[in-house]
């Protein structure tokens, strides 16, 4: 009964651990993930800012993996060139070792303290303020883990099932090695794992030997994840940089266990500590691979385009790209990845108009099938955006994640509600008039062309605003829906016009000509709603009516 009680202390001390770590993550990404991003991205143009920009981005918000998906999904789409990317990783796996330095010293005494400083800032009306509270109550809470560990191991100290468990870990340090690289992959956290096999060190449970192979399997499972999780569909270019930095760490983990019965002693002899010698471990390993590494990125990025070339040909287009499953865990990440999934939707529609003008122009009649086909693509696309941001935790995102979110999604929608005006009304209205044989006058169908090149140019700033923000060039979007409005009112004037003047234009081509003025001027509304009213809205700039108050 008691190595039961025993086995619950050390399995719920384990998860307090792995909770506050996730609590340091998530406070970190509501207080500066965009500007973490923001500034990873400007430093992805030369490789030693690159690198030092991964270490500092990952000693903040202490994750490799976080760091990993956000240059991934740049890299993915053509954003930045595989060699920075490389060297971001370098410095990701680095800065990930940080932490697990200052724990390695006995600072446990300061738990209690910033757990009451987190507390207090958690309870302020600031944002800000109470995601740092968090990072400092996810950081007591990982101190007071780790205490509790130790303690909990002291039954385990002399049981004779325990040492022969690890006897025969130590006789095959490669099972060990998976064994770590499994219990990380499952953890999502190379920290946790890491700081788990120092408190096993630091108590005597673990020898030397055995807790540097766990720390190489922890170090090799924290680079699985974004191979197996990340969307890249089915290009495999979009894979090279996970499976880059997979094998960089597979490779230095086989020269380490190698050298590990060397290494072992000289470690313990500059370091009698063990808890100590195995955080030193940690980001010596780190840092040798990567200054090994650093020289030769141009080389190994010249191999990976080699091994993992570019897939040609038509991919699926209505499969996902960006929407990366386990981004879910960093929402600034998450909603990226769906905002770039967003735009491939504009890009569907921009195709869309170009079919419609086609079929319109050149009576081109193969055009009205494609625009069908692309719509369905729309439609899919619509659905995967939907349920991939309904999947973030709304917990885990800040006011800011909450209103791009809502941006995102609404993005989407309109850009579907768009493909449906396209597909269902105007297709269909061009469909109408080729099969019947009718023709619009010569001003008539220059009219109508001009309002759909006018769209097209909208549907490029609509897609402009929605990665920018830019309050001006929301306000000069969102005077298109008057500029249409009057377009409209005077092409149906001079329509009628033409009509009074007994103009051979029949009573259903007039029709079928007002039909189409008013659904340009439809999804013209979908345009504006998807990418202005948003950015207006939160800029305070939007009126709630266009009617005048009654006196």
């Amino acid at each position: 009964m008691i190595v039961y009680l025993a086995l619950l202390d050390f399995a719920g001390a384990a998860a307090l651990l792995l909770w506050g770590v996730r609590m340091v993550q998530t406070g970190v990404q509501r207080a500066f993930g965009p500007r973490l991003r923001t500034v990873l991205t400007a430093a992805l143009r030369w490789r030693l800012n690159a690198f030092l920009a991964g270490l500092g981005v990952t000693a903040i918000l202490q994750s490799s993996t976080a760091t990993g998906l956000m240059v991934t999904g740049l890299a993915a789409g053509g954003v930045v060139d595989l060699v920075p990317a490389l060297a971001v990783m370098l410095g990701a796996n680095v800065g990930t070792t940080l932490i697990v330095q200052v724990l390695s010293f006995d600072v446990a005494r300061i738990a209690p303290g910033l757990i009451v400083v987190g507390f207090v800032m958690f309870r302020r009306a600031t944002t800000r303020t109470r995601d740092l509270g968090r990072v400092a109550i996810g950081l007591g809470l990982m101190l007071m883990a780790l205490q509790q560990l130790v303690g909990a191991l002291a039954p385990f100290e002399k049981a004779p099932m325990l040492h022969d468990l690890l006897a025969a870990i130590s006789a095959e340090p490669l099972i060990a090695l998976l064994l770590a690289a499994l219990l990380t992959w499952a953890a999502h956290s190379s920290v946790a794992v890491v700081l788990l096999v120092m408190s096993l060190a630091a108590h005597g449970v673990v020898p030397p030997k055995a807790a540097f192979v766990l720390v190489l399997g922890a170090n090799l499972g924290t680079a699985v994840n974004p191979v197996l999780e990340s969307a890249a569909g089915d290009d495999p270019a979009a894979k090279r940089l996970p499976i880059g930095n997979l094998l960089n760490r597979a490779l230095g983990c086989a020269v380490a266990l190698v050298l590990i019965p060397r290494l072992a002693p000289l470690a313990i002899a500059l370091e009698p500590n063990a808890a100590r010698a195995v955080a030193d471990f940690h980001t010596g390993f780190n840092l040798v691979l990567a200054a090994l590494f650093f020289p030769f990125i141009d080389p190994y990025a010249r191999l990976l385009r080699r091994l993992l070339p570019a897939k040609h040909g038509q991919a699926e287009p209505s499969r996902p790209i960006y929407l990366n499953k386990s981004a879910i865990e960093t929402p600034v990440v998450a909603i990226g990845a769906a905002a770039r999934e967003a735009l491939r939707m504009a890009d569907v529609l921009d195709a869309m108009l170009q079919s419609l003008r086609d079929a319109f122009d050149k009576d081109d009649r193969k055009r009205i099938g494609e625009i069908k086909r692309m719509d369905d693509v729309l439609d899919k696309l619509n659905a995967a955006i939907k349920t991939y941001l309904m999947s973030i935790d709304p917990g885990a995102m800040t006011d800011a994640d909450l209103r791009r979110a809502e941006q995102v999604l609404a993005f989407a929608i309109n850009m579907e509600h768009a493909g449906d005006v396209v597909e269902r009304n105007l297709a269909s209205l061009v469909s109408k008039r080729l099969k019947r044989g009718l023709a619009f006058s010569k001003e008539g169908h220059a009219e109508l062309s001009a309002m759909m090149e006018r769209l097209t140019t909208n549907l490029h700033t609509a897609a402009s605003v929605f990665m920018t923000d830019d309050p001006k060039a929301a306000r000069l979007l969102a005077s298109e829906k008057e500029a249409f409005r009057d377009i409209e009112a005077a092409a149906t004037r001079t329509h009628f016009h033409r009509l009074r003047e007994g103009r051979p234009e029949s009573a259903e081509t007039s029709s079928l000509h007002l039909d189409m003025l008013r659904e340009l001027k439809r999804l013209n509304g979908h345009l504006v709603g998807a990418a202005a009213y948003p950015v207006l809205e939160n800029q305070g700039e939007l009126l709630p009516t266009r009617v005048r108050p009654a006196s």
